[in-house]
């Protein structure tokens, strides 16, 4: 092997790095497992405040290699929601309470309201088919009516007059609707933030209106949907000096003191002290002034004054504002503000409030500066709905700064707001979170405003959005919604680690049973692709799910493809009489561009998965691709490097067992002069199937149809009919109920107010459930999981899903064309792709109902029938490798074509055989052991390998032969009619 060392180099490196990235998951999962020693009480139950205190008090400490537990944290290899429970929701933006927020009072007109209802029809648009929907029936409804004359309002003066086309007010109304997009994603991280979840996930899902959030181990589903939902509250008031509250801080100061004198004499330790931030002593005369001097050391006093400074510097941090608190003490801090005589120090119209962010203090903790809030009866001076603009610019000096306009009576507010607070600051707040407190440096009386200090460019452009949240009324709608109870997401660890575990188990053993001595080597690079495939994920902050370990164990199935064809060509190389080195060397080289175009097809497959996937099948997606490539590195290398190192040292393997020595030796199988039979059964499958299809159809999952499903277990067995029964009394409508996993668990589907967007919407459909289930006599039952897609996101969710398989059929056709430079190749493999889809649909709709699991058509399902295609074009290329090796050969032109093809395939069943066996032995582990929500993903791929196995053989291939015979007996008439190809294929088969 060429470059040995590099290759032995770059495998140190990569593990290196693996273990690396690994190791802080071991150490995140050591110092949780303290947390929850520490707050687990003689009865075993675990106290959760406790335990997140023990986390807390860690989490800006360095834990390991100079890193902070949050650091370390936020590099683990974190558990998906179906693993360890929590919540999982889209929140969609609503075009059409943009467009009346932007028309004003012109929004009560009979055309607006008829264009926006014909807009709110439509379920399938997105933003630009909204506005463009609504303008195309607001010029029907009006037709002489500028888009101007409705939305050139005093608000919007700064963009549009009332001369601007209708397309520059398109491209305004486009515009602001993308802003608002943006101001919903940073209100709802802002929100995220204060809900105080480790590890949350925001993102904004490109090209829609929709932010994903996932909260892992959230158990209070109602407190995040009021937390989500709605417009967000933006607010301006003044803020107290610290000057001015000297006395109430001095109070507080000589209070702590007290308390902390009483908890010594309790015999406690004083909770949550600082070691890094007290106060010095100096000449200042009260304790508010020794605070603002920000001294971060002490000496010893004894004195009263000193023992307060020491004693409120223990909670709060001296800071330019006023003060601050360790994020790790922010509970404690919250509690001791909330006591009665603690506030009745401070005036009555003084309000805490944290800000957004926190600030790095010593040591790297986290310190939350608190602000004093002047609120007159609990109303700030001045709210966000007199905001007409706001942009992000640069100062004379280039600065980036944030501008605002405000409308005539957010002027008045505004200057006489400023005017009262020159020299000091003024907080904008937004959801009770101060964003900033910029200091006023004279009245402003037109209210034009421009907020200046220390920003970067993407802060102000946040400001701006947060500013401009006050202006449109634009609440988000949860559109989707998952949540796993934390005993399913237990279950779901179990499961997936016990099929995880057999599943190697069954792989490692097949191998050694099949190659003898070369299935340990087979099984070392196994084991090394899994631990480089963990590696990679950690590395990328990839997270791990139950379909994601599903990946993992069936991309160790799939492993195996590379590691047999190497084998199988070394075993033809020693069957030709080469000695073993010479068998080895030739073996990788006649089987790499097998390997490389089979990977290639299959990586093609995942990296569209990927793209159009989510929940279940992303997780998949990520796992399949991940593991594809670390396993193309290992058995291409890794592999290699042991072969030759037994070499070196006068090892020779004979690449079989006693058992296997004889299997697919000398067969001679015809498969292509039976292939019009195989045509004729696969015609009348496929016609069985479309009869089903046109009078049975298909059962829908909640993702294509839309709807709310709860998984609901009993203490007892429970009849799914009884269970319909007391449902249908009490939502109305009789819902799909179905046996989901054991029988004491159900899965109960409806469409139960799922248009219905009101804030508690989701709340009275699970009242409505439970009330449903507390009517199954001596039976209690409790909702463990719970599901809900809008219409809108399912028809999504299915475009997304028919364009997804579209793609792979294409992309695996060009491919193939571009590799065999004939479309008879290109035309059999996508044949063969279409004709398993369509038995894999009619077994779905033909049993559905039948089985004891799942035959939705869901994105499971999509998901699924993705990886077959991988998985079939990756048999199909192995095959079609081997037909234009053998049409190249000699023979080719005294053989006939169904002699070539059938000998290629005989040649290439030994291959297909064996890892057949292997990914269906670990899809039967997966669907044994996996759990109920992955059974009838794994059901669907393990019905897809064995009818992609099929295809490979009874239907590509043989359409190939057809498709040749018809080119080559074209070309012979041309020959004899004296075409211009006569010449030169006249007497050949024509080769790939």
């Amino acid at each position: 092997m060429t470059n040995r060392n590099g290759i032995i180099g770059l495998t140190i490196v990569l593990a290196l790095i693996s273990a690396y990235y690994l190791s802080f998951t071991f150490v995140s999962r050591n110092i949780k497992g303290k947390a929850e020693a520490y707050a687990t009480d003689a009865s075993g139950k675990i106290d959760d405040k406790k335990k997140q205190h023990y986390i807390d008090s860690l989490w800006r400490e360095d834990v390991y290699l100079g890193q902070t537990l949050q650091e370390v944290m936020e590099r683990e290899l974190s558990l998906g929601l179906d693993l360890q429970g929590g919540m999982h929701v889209v929140l969609e933006v609503a075009p059409a309470e943009i467009l009346k927020g932007m028309a004003g009072g012109n929004a009560r007109s009979a055309a607006f309201q008829k264009a926006l209802a014909a807009a709110q029809a439509d379920k399938k648009a997105d933003n630009k088919a909204f506005v463009k929907i609504f303008v195309s029936a607001f010029k029907e409804a009006a037709p002489n009516t500028s888009l101007a004359s409705v939305f050139a309002t005093s608000a919007n003066r700064t963009k549009i007059n009332s001369n601007s086309s209708d397309s520059d007010v398109v491209k305004m109304l486009n515009t602001e609707i993308d802003g608002a997009i943006d101001r919903a994603f940073q209100i709802t991280q802002a929100r995220i933030d204060k809900f105080g979840v480790t590890n949350p996930n925001i993102q904004r899902l490109p090209g829609t209106n929709r932010v994903l959030v996932e909260l892992p181990g959230v158990d209070n589903p109602e407190r995040v949907r009021r937390l989500l939902s709605g417009a967000a509250k933006l607010e301006f008031a003044q803020v107290y000096l610290t000057n001015e509250l000297a006395p109430a801080i001095d109070q507080l100061g000589s209070y702590l003191a007290k308390e902390d004198a009483r908890i010594k004499a309790a015999g406690k330790p004083a909770a949550a002290t600082s070691s890094t931030d007290t106060t010095k002593k100096s000449g200042a005369t009260g304790l508010a002034a020794q605070l603002e001097q920000k001294s971060d050391s002490a000496k010893t006093d004894t004195s009263a004054l000193a023992a307060q400074s020491a004693a409120l510097t223990s909670l709060f941090v001296p800071m330019p504002q006023g003060l601050g608190v360790y994020l790790k003490d922010t509970a404690r801090a919250n509690e001791m503000l909330a006591r009665p005589e603690v506030r009745s120090m401070f005036p009555a119209d003084l309000v805490f409030m944290w800000d957004r962010k926190g600030t790095a203090g010593t040591n790297n903790q986290l310190i939350l500066p608190l602000y004093f809030i002047k609120k007159q009866n609990g109303q700030a001076a001045m709210e966000g709905d007199v905001i007409t603009d706001a942009t992000h610019d640069y100062d004379d000096r280039g600065r980036p700064e944030v501008t605002m306009r405000m409308n005539g009576e957010g002027a008045r507010k505004w200057r006489t707001l400023t005017a009262n607070s020159i020299g000091r600051p003024v907080a904008i707040i937004i959801d009770n979170l101060v964003y900033t407190a910029p200091t006023v440096q004279g009245e402003i009386p037109n209210g034009n405003s421009s907020i200046t200090g220390n920003f970067t460019v993407e802060e102000t452009k946040d400001m701006s959005n947060v500013l401009k949240a006050g202006k449109l009324p634009a609440p988000t709608h949860i559109v989707e919604e998952a949540i796993v109870g934390s005993t399913l997401g237990s279950e779901a660890i179990t499961a997936g680690v016990l099929s995880s575990v057999i599943g190697l188990i069954v792989i490692l053993v097949f191998m050694v049973a099949y190659y003898s001595g070369a299935g340990f080597v087979a099984d070392i690079t196994l084991l090394l692709n899994l631990f480089l495939l963990l590696g990679v994920m950690a590395s990328l902050g990839a997270v791990l799910t139950l379909s994601g370990i599903a990946g993992i164990v069936l991309s160790i199935g799939m492993a195996v493809d590379a590691n047999v064809l190497i084998y199988e060509g070394i075993k033809i190389e020693i069957e030709a009489g080469k000695p073993f080195k010479l068998a080895v060397q030739d073996g990788f080289k006649h089987s790499m561009t097998a390997i490389i175009d089979s990977n290639v097809t299959t990586l093609l497959t995942g990296i569209i998965l990927y793209t159009f996937g989510s929940g279940l099948v992303l997780g998949f997606a990520t796992t399949l691709v991940i593991g594809l490539l670390t396993s193309l590195f290992t058995a291409i290398f890794i592999t290699r490097l042991f072969l030759e190192y037994q070499i070196s040292h006068g090892k020779v393997y004979k690449f079989y067992s006693g058992l296997t020595k004889n299997w697919f030796k000398d067969n001679d199988f015809d498969f292509v002069s039976q292939r019009r039979r195989f045509y004729i059964i696969s015609t009348i499958i496929m016609a069985i199937g479309v009869g089903s299809f046109i009078f049975k159809g298909f059962g829908l999952g909640i993702d294509f149809k839309g709807g709310r499903s709860y998984v609901v277990r009993f203490d007892k067995n429970v009849e799914t009919d009884e269970v319909r029964e007391v449902m249908s009394a009490a939502l109305g409508n009789s819902p799909e109920v179905k046996t989901f996993g054991g029988f004491d668990q159900v899965k109960i589907t409806t469409d139960y107010l799922i248009e219905d967007t009101a804030p508690d919407a989701d709340q009275k459909a699970e009242t409505k459930i439970m009330e449903g289930v507390s009517k199954v006599k001596d039976n209690k039952g409790t909702i463990v999981s719970s599901n809900k897609v809008g219409p809108t996101i399912a028809y999504d969710t299915m475009i997304n899903a028919l364009y997804a398989i579209l793609l792979a059929l294409a992309a695996n056709f060009v491919y193939i064309f571009l590799r065999f430079k004939r479309l008879a190749f290109s035309y059999g493999a996508v044949m063969s792709l279409a004709h398993d889809v369509i038995i894999l649909l009619a077994v779905y709709s033909l049993f559905n109902g039948w089985l004891p699991f799942s035959l939705d058509i869901d994105q499971a399902f999509i998901g699924a029938i993705l990886t077959m295609i991988g998985y079939s074009m990756n048999d199909t290329v192995v095959i079609y490798d081997r037909i234009r090796e053998y049409l190249k050969d000699d023979k080719a032109t005294t053989e006939s074509l169904p002699t070539i093809i059938n000998n290629a395939l005989n040649s290439t069943l030994s291959r297909t055989a064996v890892t057949g066996i292997s990914v269906m032995l670990v899809l039967i582990v997966l669907m044994v052991f996996g759990g109920e929500v992955i059974r009838g993903f794994t059901f669907c791929m393990l019905l897809g390998v064995i009818v992609g196995t099929y295809s490979s053989l009874f239907v590509a291939a043989p359409i190939v032969v057809d498709i040749l015979q018809r080119e080559k007996i074209k070309q012979a008439s041309l020959a004899v009619t004296g075409g211009s190809d006569a010449a030169s294929t006249k007497g050949k088969i024509v080769k790939a």
